[in-house]
């Protein structure tokens, strides 16, 4: 599986551009848009309540709970689908997830804005999987302390994207929104708490 690492200073981040293969991305996605139990809640940011611009679904082994910006979810279980995807990233990963928040991007005004996936229950340097279906959207990262250290690249179907080590102590990232047409998509972020 070709992988390429980013490279970039105070981060441990590896890109696979095709974990998945169109049609299986494809049939991925629709069936997760249709099975999955969307939800879209309020969450906290700088201090103000308002509604996430993305649909959400929390899955997991039981009693993983998972709190972020004022919200705490308990998970779902698992189906067949998310086992295969999570038994796709867990072999090039080499890690266990025991977890996934799955994000659907409608359109694209859907978004996400910066942030470090650094809650307590993540542990000390928080392993992240990022596993795109759908329509390509910008990733973009900078530097917590070095603010002209940028990156970005496309996210495209089929893509993972694995974050671990020092990388969300440093580095913050985000989905912007974008006026350019863009098809629906599912970001599933399989996480170890």
């Amino acid at each position: 599986m070709l992988s390429l690492p980013l490279q970039l200073p105070d981060a441990d981040i590896r890109f696979y551009p095709a974990l998945l293969n169109l049609s299986d991305s494809d049939r991925r996605l629709a069936e997760l848009t249709q099975t999955l139990t969307w939800r879209q809640d309020r969450i906290m940011i700088y201090g103000r309540s308002q509604l996430q611009p993305r649909l959400t679904a929390w899955v997991g082994d039981p009693g993983k709970v998972y709190t972020y910006s004022g919200l705490t979810l308990s998970p779902t279980p698992w189906t067949a689908t998310l086992l295969e995807l999570k038994a796709a990233v867990e072999s090039v990963s080499g890690v266990r997830f025991n977890s996934v928040l799955l994000n659907l991007y409608r359109d694209g005004n859907d978004s996400m804005g910066w942030h470090s996936d650094d809650e307590p229950e993540l542990g000390q340097n928080p392993v992240i999987g990022s596993l795109s279906l759908g329509g390509t959207r910008r990733f973009k990262l900078r530097h917590r302390s070095q603010k002209s250290w940028k990156y970005q690249l496309e996210l495209t179907s089929g893509s993972f994207l694995l974050m671990q080590g020092t990388t969300q102590h440093y580095w913050q990232h985000q989905i912007p929104k974008t006026k350019r047409p863009v098809n629906p998509r599912i970001n599933l972020t399989f996480r170890v708490l």
